[in-house]
């Protein structure tokens, strides 16, 4: 009876059911106008990461004087349901998985918190970095390829990743299919022999004498400009003068005495399609 009667009083009230009808369609519209639609959203993986870079430091050293110290600090917090952690050579990273429900940015806020009070990290450590974990999807692949060497193919194609990141609502461009430039060092073991070196100085004396470490900050009224000091190197011929060890009558044995240093490419642990550098890039606006 209660239907029938609302729409018997409608049946007899034109004029009020049309400007009603008006509302609806007119507020169905303004909403649909103000809805944020992403072709390619951000996805929150409800994830909170801490990575500090330790430059040099084996992962035993990365594990006890920093990714141990971020554990211990942010085990009992709020809203913590599981923490995975790794350490590698010259990186700690810290994983932190947020409770169901729980604001991921409030958990964010205080992991920082936290984080910064830690005064134990070594010296060469770098400025831990804390950051909300996000996945973007990808929309686009690029490949460059061409009969040209493999270290013109990479430089060709680092300068079309840097176009394409500054493309409007690009927010990252990876470069993949790469291999990695190294410096090889082969010590004979007559060389060693012959300077009464072990393998395991030689490495030490090299991890020292190519360094990038922070040497502190100065702080302005606006900002805080980090000092770093520069002394990796990455080139051959910049080894050679590295002193292995210096003898008490004055005497220094350097790595060019010692032969060969060449530059090569990391090995391959995959194969990439015909011989080509690709670029995934990836976005998260409309």
């Amino acid at each position: 009876m209660a239907v029938k009667g609302l729409i018997g009083w409608f049946a007899s009230n034109h004029v009020t059911a049309n400007l009603l009808m008006s509302f609806l369609l007119l507020a169905g519209v303004l909403t649909a106008l103000s809805i944020k639609v992403e072709i390619v959203p951000e996805v929150s993986l409800d994830m909170i990461s801490v990575t500090v870079k330790y430059p040099g430091a084996s992962p035993s050293e990365v594990e006890a004087s920093v990714v141990r110290e971020i554990e211990e600090r942010v085990a009992g917090l709020e809203g913590v349901k599981r923490i995975y952690s790794t350490a590698r050579e010259g990186l700690g990273s810290v994983r932190i998985e947020v409770l169901e429900g729980f604001d991921v940015r409030q958990l964010l806020d205080e992991v920082k918190s936290e984080v910064e009070q830690i005064t134990t990290f070594p010296e060469e450590a770098e400025r831990p970095v804390v950051k909300e974990m996000a996945r973007s999807r990808e929309v686009i692949n690029v490949a460059l390829y061409g009969e040209v060497s493999e270290e013109v193919l990479k430089t060709l194609a680092e300068r079309v990743k840097d176009g394409i990141t500054r493309l409007p609502g690009v927010t990252q461009a990876e470069l993949f299919g790469v291999r990695e430039r190294e410096i090889h060092i082969e010590v004979s073991e007559e060389a060693l022999k012959r300077y009464g070196l072990t393998l395991g100085q030689v490495a030490e004396a090299v991890r020292r004498g190519s360094l990038d470490l922070p040497a502190g900050s100065i702080k302005a009224s606006d900002r805080e400009i980090l000092i770093r000091a520069k002394g990796r190197r990455y080139y051959a011929d910049r080894y050679r003068d590295l002193v292995i060890v210096a003898r008490p009558d004055g005497s220094r044995v350097t790595l060019g005495e010692m032969p060969p240093l060449r530059r090569a490419s990391r090995m391959w642990t995959s194969w990439p399609a015909s011989w080509a550098n690709r670029l995934r890039s990836s976005r998260s606006g409309a």
